[in-house]
């Protein structure tokens, strides 16, 4: 039997940690299920993702300088050419395909700061690709949001609306996708393919307060908030550092967690404001290393999306700085919805003030993420199902033709 093509594809290997444990859960879902598939990426770093998980790729653009700033005319010449460039690499990469799977992610938001001809660009012409060449593309428990940007947002609709699959991690997804203008009647909502991972075993509860992870992110607001860019990231970086500071006054240990490389500067600016042996850093390189860092502690307090799903899935308790909607759904799925403050508005006193209460109920709301996890882990299970019926379909009849007596 001809062993099925399946790509992956997406901002994968480039420092998100979020997007590489995205990629891990469906990698670990082929393996168990569909053991024979061939399997290669064409994504953001090629070299980590293969050294990290074993499989071929390709890098995603053809010009390696797509996400610095244009500010030369060489620059300016190489972008342009390499869109035209790119829109025959992928059409080739798809072709080699009998399935390409985009492993969550939110590939169909801008919720940070994003150009239409960067992302956008490179996932429609991958499901334009898919489509022309008939080779099935899905978008599986993808975050979507609803955009404003006209350009990025007709890019993304006609990603959704080509793609042979959709699925979403949240039902607000759903419901931006259909708000422009893409048919999702077929459509089902799933968690974020991050609850799929193994979760590491927390430490036993003690009596004596421990230690707190706060999760931090070089912010500077979304796609509309370019103006105040740097007015958000000071207000958030102030409003962390002090929160930090009354926790360290308290004789609380503090670990800082990142998601991203470019979260190191947030964690070195905390550093250098609190200066205490009782602050100190980790190095997580992926999702695992977060959850072991997060099992280990009393609370937690994060703004990345992927640190919260981190949190709540070792059933710690966390307060989410939530900088999109898709935190406070989050939050609200896992029952902590009353355990959100406003990135782009952090006030150290109120943030205080939720921790305690947070912290009062440590005990009853470990149980509800005990419960709301192993729901979690079932639909999951069923999206995997739903998954292989609608990409392989064909391997499904031959087992079954094999299995029949």
């Amino acid at each position: 039997m001809t062993p099925v093509r399946v790509g992956v594809f997406g901002l994968l290997g480039s420092g998100n940690l979020g997007n590489d444990g995205s990629l891990e859960a469906v990698l670990g879902y082929l393996r168990a299920e569909h053991p024979e598939a061939v399997v290669d990426a064409l994504c953001g770093g090629p070299e980590a993702v293969t050294t990290r998980f074993g499989i071929p790729a390709t890098r995603l653009h053809w010009y390696r300088g797509e996400y610095r700033t244009a500010s030369r005319v060489g620059t300016i010449v190489g972008k342009g050419l390499g869109k035209l460039v790119d829109a025959v690499r992928t059409a080739a990469w798809v072709r080699r395909h009998d399935v390409v799977i985009v492993p969550g992610m939110g590939v169909l938001e801008a919720t940070l700061p994003l150009r239409p001809w960067g992302f956008p660009y490179a996932l429609f012409l991958l499901c334009a690709s898919g489509r022309l060449l008939r080779t099935r593309v899905a978008l599986v428990s993808v975050g979507a949001a609803e955009i404003r940007n006209r350009p990025t947002r007709a890019l993304v609709r006609w990603s959704g609306r080509l793609a042979a699959y959709r699925s979403y991690r949240d039902a607000q997804s759903r419901d931006a996708m259909r708000a422009m203008g893409v048919d999702t009647a077929r459509d089902e909502v799933y968690p974020d393919l991050a609850f799929a991972l193994p979760t590491p075993s927390a430490n036993p509860p003690s009596d004596a307060p421990g230690p707190v992870c706060v999760g931090v992110m070089d912010f500077h607001g979304g796609n509309d908030d370019r103006a105040r860019a740097e007015e958000i990231y000071r207000r958030y970086l102030d409003g962390t550092i002090r929160f930090v500071r009354t926790l360290v006054e308290e004789g609380r240990p503090v670990r800082l967690l990142t998601g991203d490389e470019c979260d190191a500067s947030v964690v070195a600016a905390i550093l250098d404001a609190v200066d205490s042996p009782l602050v100190t850093a980790a190095e997580p390189a992926s999702l695992a290393d977060l959850m072991k860092e997060m099992a280990a502690a009393d609370t937690v307090v994060a703004t990345r999306y992927h640190n919260l799903i981190c949190a709540l899935k070792t059933g710690t308790p966390v307060l989410a700085l939530s900088y999109a909607a898709k935190s406070d759904a989050l939050m609200d799925r896992m029952g902590l919805g009353a355990y959100c403050h406003p990135a782009r508005e952090v006030d150290a006193d109120r943030l205080l003030e939720q921790f305690r209460t947070l912290e009062k109920r440590s005990a009853e709301l470990r149980q509800t993420l005990a419960e709301r996890n192993q729901d979690a882990a079932r639909q999951l299970r069923h999206q995997f199902t739903a998954l292989t019926a609608a990409l392989f379909p064909a391997t499904d009849h031959t087992h079954a033709r094999q299995e029949s007596p």
